[in-house]
């Protein structure tokens, strides 16, 4: 059966640096490790896992904050100031674990990463032949081939004619359907029109290329990048080819929300746009006048009820404004989902931008899901780390909403890795596998 929500990843080899990570531990081990990366707008997040089984054990944390010049709207801006964070943050997560662990995961986000499903439909000349795997490989290749076109076209626009380069960083077969009969395995059906949905993820080559140089100056063999809102529907879904879970995501970092829809196990696509909890931030700062480290100080006494009771009112008004905006932001992104009849009705929230209590009194009382195709109310709540499928943290330390993009990371190794190591055989899923890798 094919696994109708696979990770499938580019690996780059990282190159040993001469640079700040040259005193880095070299020493091998029998056991295999996983670092993930989350390098977000406000913090860099790292975590080092232990392969066990299918499964990994996060066994080192780290965290380090980031300045505010060193990252715009998701994507790196500074590569050395980055990488110096990200140094201090491995070093912690090191320290814990014991272990100097190589091979690493990167989350990739920002405005202009573009993730879609994308359905195509091809007539057959000859019905009566049966499938092979020749076919479906040409196929696939023809609908990747399509959907970079469509992000290119998509970059464009919004750069004013600009052409971009960009690289395919995840894709993961969501469903085929032959002659309207959706099948796990064409291979030997017969019929004329073969309709296949495939998720695509694309990133600006300039967004990758910061991102591989970050782990060479780290002195990481860069395992897999990963489109982060793509690694949060990993975290929830796991790597079950019978999924039937059915959710909206919403990762809201400092920088951007980043949306994920998925449909009855398969992901129907991913929406991102620049508001994130800096903007709050941003917000609280001009209405007050008041300095940045003040006015994220004031945020986070608001959502703690820790704020004098003659404060709150005043940052609320603050808050009001970029809070509506943010609201039709994410009605605007839930509409471009038009290859879904009706929206799950469960939503599911990470990221540290959704620690913020207003954002989620949004969410839960008013009426900003009323013009999308619910037919109910949306249940909101937070992803549980406890929920994140074969991800076991025995640290304690990655203990709420603001690791789950971390954890999908340390998924996406996972599924990288075994891939990776699988013993090669002559079956149809793996062929099948083999056609997708990036």
């Amino acid at each position: 059966m094919l696994d109708k929500f696979k990770s499938l990843t580019k690996g780059v080899a990282g190159k040993a640096s001469g640079g700040i990570k040259s005193a880095r531990s070299k020493r091998k081990s029998s056991e295999e490790y996983i670092v993930a990366l989350d390098i977000g707008t406000e913090f860099v997040k790292t975590l080092i896992g232990r392969v066990v089984g299918n499964g990994v054990e996060i066994i080192g944390v780290g965290r380090a904050h980031q300045s505010l010049s060193d990252m715009q709207a998701g994507a790196i801006a500074d590569i050395a100031s980055v990488v110096d964070n990200c140094d201090k943050a491995l070093a912690q997560a090191e320290e814990q674990a014991g272990v100097s662990a190589r091979s690493a995961v990167i989350g990739i986000a920002g405005e202009l990463v573009k993730g879609t499903t994308k359905a195509v439909k091809f007539t057959r000349k000859d019905p009566n032949r049966p499938l092979d795997l020749a076919e479906v490989e040409q196929i696939i290749k023809l609908v990747q081939e399509r959907a970079e076109a469509s992000a290119k076209e998509s970059l464009a626009l919004e750069l004013g004619g600009k052409d971009v380069e960009v690289r395919l960083v995840n894709s993961a077969l969501v469903s085929i359907d032959i002659d309207g009969y959706k099948v796990t395995n064409p291979i030997g059906f017969q019929g004329k029109e073969v309709l296949v949905q495939l998720y695509t993820a694309f990133a600006p080559l300039i967004h990758i290329g910061a991102l591989e140089r970050t782990a060479q100056e780290l002195d990481l063999d860069l395992l897999a990048v990963a489109a982060e809102p793509f690694a949060v529907a990993r975290s929830v879904i796991g790597d079950d080819p019978n999924a039937t879970m059915s959710a909206i995501l919403m990762d809201v970092g400092g920088g951007t929300t980043d949306i994920a829809i998925i449909d009855e196990g398969g992901v129907q696509g991913t929406k991102m746009f620049g508001i994130g909890g800096r903007a709050y931030t941003r917000a609280i700062e001009r209405e007050l006048g008041t300095t940045f480290s003040v006015a994220e100080e004031l945020k986070i006494g608001l959502s703690k009820n820790t704020l004098p009771p003659n404060k709150v009112p005043v940052v609320e008004r603050a808050l009001r404004k970029t809070l509506d905006v943010w609201a039709s932001g994410v009605e605007l992104a839930l509409s471009e989902f038009t290859n879904v009849d009706n929206l799950p009705h469960r939503v599911l929230l990470c990221g540290g931008g959704s620690s913020l209590q207003m954002l989620m009194d949004e969410l839960h009382t008013s009426t900003w899901y009323r013009q999308l195709p619910f037919t109910r109310r949306p249940q909101v709540d937070y992803i549980n780390p406890k929920e994140v499928v074969g991800i076991t943290d025995i640290t304690g330390d990655a203990n709420d909403h603001t690791f789950i993009t971390a954890m999908g990371l340390l998924r996406v190794g996972l599924d990288t890795m075994l891939q990776a190591n699988a013993t090669p055989t002559n079956s149809v899923r793996e062929k099948l596998d083999r056609m997708l890798r990036v």
